[in-house]
């Protein structure tokens, strides 16, 4: 393990909505705001924040010219009520079935409403990044997060429990990576792993695979994984 995951972190023009939007959908508490970043505590250790992002150009899924990086899943018990609610809210209905609900976040983000009948909430179930190779992505996180492979299936990949913060992987074809910070091809949303030694931490990651972009702040330094999605180490 190189280090914990500290928050999945969302691209958005305007986070305050971004973040009361997914407040009021699913109950999180506010952390922290400013006016370049917000943090909600999601429930069962999970952290989501927005960061804002002027020039944000959201997906379009599933037009492949405007392809989603990633998206979450969120349990909910009653999918029509769910989704009327999100609606309501101002999310944007993109698809559906009987298990469930695909819609965009007010800023353009897709994410799925999952049909949990006995989830009374309205829960974060994990975070899906698209990629290339679901095998290989897996196996980076695995390593770079601590947590087990526990699903390994026909395109499709899963780190981590069930209830404590799993990371899924879903191939895709044409997959386009990246290219932060150009906004021609925007990251759209990016991991923080929190580490104690930054450099020990960094030698690792580039051993995994990862690689450094050269750009950091006062505690993080960006990097990318191997499917060219940005990802930043942290430290307190």
């Amino acid at each position: 393990m190189i280090g914990t995951l500290r928050a999945v972190v969302l691209d958005a023009p305007d986070i305050r909505r971004l973040a009361a939007f997914y407040a009021a959908l699913g109950g999180w508490t506010q952390q922290y705001a400013d006016d370049e970043w917000i943090s909600l505590d999601a429930g069962d250790g999970w952290r989501v924040a927005m960061q804002r992002s002027p020039g944000h150009v959201p997906p379009r899924w599933p037009d492949p010219a405007y392809p989603q990086q990633a998206h979450l899943d969120l349990r909910v018990a009653d999918l029509d009520a769910g989704g009327a609610t999100a609606i309501g809210l101002g999310a944007e209905l993109l698809s559906k079935n009987d298990n469930w609900h695909t819609l965009a976040d007010p800023a353009g983000h897709p994410f799925d409403l999952c049909l949990s009948p006995d989830n009374q909430r309205t829960t974060l179930a994990g975070v899906m990044l698209d990629c290339p190779d679901a095998k290989v992505l897996s196996e980076f996180y695995a390593e770079m997060l601590g947590k087990p492979v526990t699903y390994a299936g026909e395109g499709m990949a899963m780190i981590g429990e069930d209830g404590a913060q799993p990371v899924m992987f879903q191939q895709v074809a044409d997959y386009r990576a990246p290219r932060w910070p150009d906004p021609a091809a925007p990251q759209q949303f990016h991991l923080d792993v929190t580490v104690s030694d930054v450099e020990e931490a960094e030698a690792a990651a580039l051993k995994l695979g990862a690689a450094s972009l050269s750009f950091a702040g006062e505690n993080w330094r960006v990097y990318t994984d191997p499917a060219g999605k940005p990802f930043c180490l942290c430290w307190d």
